[in-house]
């Protein structure tokens, strides 16, 4: 499975613009191992629950999630990226 769009929310611009310079390359990083392989073991995607179940998550850095969600089979959308507060 390839991803070959990957549409941003508005919240994920606006979070992403705030983070350190390091963390946004990060981020651009993971971005395009994701594309070539969403399910890449490196990237240890893993489904949400409770009140964010149907999103799915990777992590960016240590501290650092994206949030997003498989609009089909090619596409997918950022929803978000930050700490683990953005679980909340």
């Amino acid at each position: 499975m390839t991803i070959k769009k990957v549409d941003t929310s508005s919240r994920f611009e606006r979070s992403f613009s705030r983070l350190p310079l390091s963390v946004q390359q990060a981020a651009v990083e993971r971005k395009a191992v994701f594309r070539d392989s969403p399910f890449a073991p490196t990237l240890r995607t893993h489904k949400l629950s409770g009140k964010l179940r149907g999103l799915w998550s990777f992590p960016v850095t240590h501290s650092h999630r994206i949030v997003f969600e498989f609009l089909d089979d090619e596409t997918a959308l950022f929803h978000d990226i930050g700490d683990h507060s953005i679980y909340r």
